[in-house]
Parts: C-alpha cells; sequence; structure tokens
C-alpha cells in the first residue's frame, strides 16, 4: 500500500476492512484465505457425531471379542442352557439391541449428547453383568470399566469421564453389595470358591477397582483434553501454513505486475493532470478527469497493499513521534479522497514518544484511518485519539459508520476477506501483520449502528513474545 507520505491524490475504494462498508480481505476467489479457527464440519455436534459412531462400532467389536474370550475361558465353552451362558448371551444381544436403538439416533443427529452419556450408562451396566459371571468383585472384566471411563473422555471430556466413573462404581458396588448381604447369589454353574462374598474379603477389592476407576477417569480426562488442545493448535498451524502460501503466490505475482501495472498508471495519472490543469477543459471534462485521477490512485493503492501484506519487513525500532506522524495523517486525510466530505479530527498530546518502526507506524494510522473514512458516510466525524493509560499509549481511529456485523468480526483481520462490493480488503491485513511483528496488541470495539473503534496498544518496552504471533 502506498504510505500515507507518498499517497496519491485520490482516496477512493481502498483495501482496508471495517464497518457496515468494511472491508478485511478480498473478493470471493481462488487466493481467498481461510479463517484460523479449528474446522469443524457443518457445526458443533458433527466432530462429536462422528465420534459416536466410530465408537459404537468399536464397543460392539470389544463386546464381541469379550463374549468370546469369556466363553473360552471362563465358561468353558457355551453350556447350552447353562445359567452363565444365558446370561452372557442375553447380555450380549441386549447390548446389540440398545445399540441399534441408538444407531437410529445417531443417524438423525439429534440429542447426540444425551445418547453419548446413556451409552456410556449402559456399558457399564453391560460390564457389570459379564463382571458377574466372570468371578465378580474380582474378576479381571472390572478393566472394563476404565475402558468406558476413556471412551467417556473421548466423547464429552471431564463430564463424560465422571458420568461413566460414577455409573461404573455404583454398578459395582451394587453387585458386589449384594453379593455380600446373599441378595444375589454365585452363578449355580460357577465354582462358589472363585467368588468372594464375605465384607471382609469384599473391602480390599472394591478399594482397588474404585481408586483404578478414579485413576483412568483423570488421566483418560487430562490426556483427551490435552489432545484436544494439540489438536486445535495443529489445525491452526495448518491453516496458516496455507495462507503462508497462498501469500507466497500472490508475493510472486505481485512482484511480477507490480512495475507493469504502475508504469502506465503514472502515465496515466500525469497526462490527466496536465490535461486538467491546461485550462481549456470545459467543466464536465475536469470533472471525468477528477474521476479518472481518483480510480487511478485507488488502484495503485490496491497494488501496494498486496505488496505490502505478500513481502513482509522486520521492524526497524527507532524512537518516534507517534502524535506527530497521526496528525500528519489526519491532515494528509483531510486533503485527500473524501476528506472533503467525511471531518478527520485528532485528539491528544503534542509529544508521544515510542519504539517503533516509523513508516511502518505511519503505514497503520494511514490504513486505519483510510478504513474509518470509507466506512464513514457524508458529514460524519473520524476520531483519532492518544493517550496515556499506565505504561503504554493507547491510539484509537473511531469512526461514526455502521459497524462490523457480528458475524465479518472473527475474520476483521484476515487477508482477502471482505463485506464490501469492490476492493481487495488487505488494509486491515497489513495492520495486524505490522503490529503482530511489533508485539503491539490491536483490539475493535464495534456496535451495528454505533460505529467502530480500532484502539491499538503500544507499551513502553514491546512484549518479544508476541512479537511475530
Amino acid at each position: 500500500m502506498t504510505p500515507p507520505s507518498a499517497a496519491p491524490a485520490g482516496l477512493g475504494g481502498g483495501a482496508g476492512a471495517a464497518l457496515g462498508q468494511a472491508e478485511a480481505g478480498s473478493p470471493p476467489g481462488a487466493l481467498a484465505a481461510e479463517p484460523l479457527r479449528a474446522s469443524a464440519p457443518g457445526s458443533a455436534e458433527a466432530p462429536l457425531a462422528s465420534r459416536l459412531t466410530w465408537l459404537t462400532a468399536l464397543r460392539l467389536v470389544v463386546l464381541t471379542v469379550f463374549l468370546i474370550v469369556t466363553a473360552a475361558v471362563y465358561l468353558g465353552g457355551f453350556t447350552p442352557g447353562g445359567f452363565s451362558s444365558i446370561v452372557a448371551l442375553v447380555t450380549v444381544a441386549a447390548a446389540y439391541g440398545v445399540a441399534g436403538i441408538y444407531a437410529v439416533f445417531l443417524r438423525m443427529n439429534r440429542a447426540l449428547r444425551a445418547i453419548s452419556r446413556a451409552q456410556l450408562v449402559t456399558d457399564q451396566i453391560t460390564w457389570t453383568a459379564l463382571v458377574y459371571i466372570t468371578g465378580g468383585a474380582t474378576s479381571g472384566a472390572t478393566s472394563l470399566y476404565g475402558l468406558t471411563c476413556l471412551t467417556g473422555a473421548i466423547l464429552l471430556g471431564l463430564p463424560g469421564a465422571i458420568v461413566a466413573a460414577v455409573s461404573g462404581a455404583v454398578a459395582y458396588v451394587m453387585l458386589c453389595a449384594a453379593l455380600g448381604l446373599r441378595l444375589l447369589g454365585v452363578p449355580p454353574d460357577q465354582p462358589a470358591g472363585a467368588y468372594v462374598t464375605q465384607w471382609g474379603e469384599l473391602r480390599y477389592p472394591v478399594f482397588v477397582n474404585l481408586l483404578a476407576i478414579v485413576v483412568v477417569t483423570c488421566l483418560a480426562s487430562y490426556l483427551a483434553e490435552r489432545l484436544r488442545a494439540t489438536g486445535g493448535r495443529l489445525v491452526q498451524a495448518t491453516a496458516r501454513a496455507e495462507q503462508a502460501e497462498r501469500l507466497a503466490a500472490l508475493g510472486r505475482l505481485a512482484a511480477g505486475l507490480a512495475h507493469e501495472i504502475r508504469n502506465p498508471l503514472g502515465s496515466i495519472a500525469g497526462s490527466i493532470e496536465l490535461l486538467r490543469t491546461g485550462g481549456t477543459l470545459s467543466d464536465e471534462d475536469r470533472a471525468l478527469c477528477e474521476i479518472i485521477e481518483r480510480e487511478t490512485a485507488r488502484l495503485n493503492d490496491l497494488v501496494g497493499d498486496m505488496l505490502d501484506l505478500s513481502r513482509p519487513r522486520a521492524p526497524a525500532l527507532e524512537e518516534v513521534d507517534l502524535s506527530t506522524t497521526a496528525r500528519d495523517v489526519v491532515v494528509l486525510a483531510g486533503r485527500s479522497g473524501r476528506g472533503g466530505d467525511v471531518e478527520v479530527r485528532y485528539e491528544g498530546p503534542s509529544s508521544a514518544l515510542v519504539a517503533a518502526d516509523a513508516a511502518q507506524m505511519r503505514q497503520v494510522v494511514w490504513n486505519l484511518v483510510r478504513n474509518a473514512i470509507q466506512a464513514s458516510s457524508a458529514g460524519a466525524v473520524v476520531t483519532v485519539r492518544l493517550w496515556r493509560d499506565g505504561a503504554a499509549w493507547l491510539l484509537e481511529i473511531r469512526d461514526q459508520g455502521k459497524g462490523i456485523p457480528a458475524g465479518a468480526r472473527d475474520r476483521l483481520f484476515d487477508a482477502f476477506f471482505t463485506t464490501r462490493t469492490h476492493g481487495m480488503g488487505i488494509g486491515l491485513a497489513v495492520v495486524k501483520r505490522i503490529l503482530d511483528d511489533h508485539g503491539f496488541a490491536i483490539e475493535v470495539d464495534s456496535r451495528e449502528g454505533e460505529g467502530t473503534a480500532f484502539r491499538v496498544k503500544i507499551p513502553d518496552r514491546p512484549d518479544p513474545a508476541r512479537a511475530g504471533e
């Protein structure tokens, strides 16, 4: 983008982005960059539906395998009419039937979280039935309670793991209590010596298994949350890499075309200026010349914006008077483009020294002011305000436009995203990149119908950890 000090007289459509009519990027096209956010197909329920589908299938596989192992190891093969065999078959059949009911709701994509919780409880009840026929309190099948806790953490995070842990612990304790109180007898086809039914003997396995459930729940929840956070960062990093690749392609294209575009633009602007000042044109011809001059300047700004965004330069820090820079940009904006019908004011001290790159900070102020002017209607006021806040300077550019639509705020600083019907919307992307390189923060305060304020925080000592974010 053409810096304010060298900006052509026309201040037309531009690439800034903010505001009712604001720009934050580009027209729809092949180079449009996606927002940097974790992708989720459709809605927040879509990833849950996918996880639920896979885990439902995995649950049935585990249940089938466990039935085979139970029959081979604990029951010595299925005994027709045997009590344990009947319990095992009925349990597995019921689990398959309930899974079919859940599958219907899953296909309808409704109440997925309720279905997830119901499946977790159903699983723990199913494992309890298998624990009963494979040794009771000391059965090796108690490890399946922890598997369901892991499933709950994967599906719903900590809440899911807690649901699985509580339902599993309650079911297991109730089974042990029923055996200890003689409310439930040892399966008649199982050796009585394999079961612990005395309260003194039950305490230890109950304590160990409950402790195992708690530990597995905590670890599974922690690992699931870490995995989700890592996955989100990976998605963002991938999106940034794709965006960087697009910008690199744009940079090569822009570098090759910049001179080819700017040379004829300079010739057109010079020729129009000679014609307009020659004194031989009618009022109508002079008006047409002004239109050509204004649109030529707008094209020149767009070319400059593309070059600034695609060929970033590390800031050369020096002592800069931000107050002087802001006042200069206000004067220039008042004489350029729509400066005649939109008033631009400066409010602040006469001096404000900061450590920054002078040219780049001038570019930031210019882009934000130009953006505010484009968002304003005739007769509106754009205010550039500078004040001290603790150990930092705050620079605010406020307009009286229509405000930024709520749906556009998350993508406001994305390159090539715009809500305008013309322009490429690169201005705010350039601002964000420059401020990130400096380690400065920017925030947006906007209400639809009440205007927009961009607020830049410039600390006395820039945070090196923020630079390059």
